[in-house]
């Protein structure tokens, strides 16, 4: 029972801790507006925001979030090279049989290496 009211008494605080407005340098500057939360019920209601995912008619993102973008054949290609590559160095740093020197220039020549094949899947891309 002890437990349940101490797990009360620090929710209700952290409600009322939370509902406060900031103060920023001791007050209120010129295009500040303090954001203020009213508690309903227990839960929380915003008055500049709606509870409902929609703000002014329209849902979070508007239009931006109507079509989801879609990856082309190229962004999946560059994204295979890269996850390729990073592998591939993520394995040289791990390899502890080469010193410190030998393993930059590896991880060095991978990365040129990486970039080449960017490079060239982009140009192959366009030209066909």
């Amino acid at each position: 029972m002890k437990k349940v009211i101490i797990v009360l008494v620090l929710t209700a605080m952290v409600q009322v801790a939370s509902a406060m407005p900031p103060m920023h340098g001791g007050g209120f500057r010129g295009g500040f507006y303090p954001r203020t939360t009213v508690v309903v019920g227990g839960g929380f209601y915003n008055p500049y925001f709606s509870p409902f995912g929609f703000y002014y008619g329209a849902p979070y993102g508007y239009p931006y979030a109507a079509a989801p973008y879609q990856p082309t054949k190229l962004d999946m290609q560059v994204a295979d090279i890269r996850n390729d590559y990073a592998d591939k160095i993520e394995s040289v740093k791990l390899d502890k049989s080469l010193t410190g020197k030998e393993r930059r220039a590896q991880i060095r020549t991978f990365k040129q290496e990486r970039d080449q094949a960017v490079l060239d899947a982009r140009r192959n891309y366009y030209k066909s």
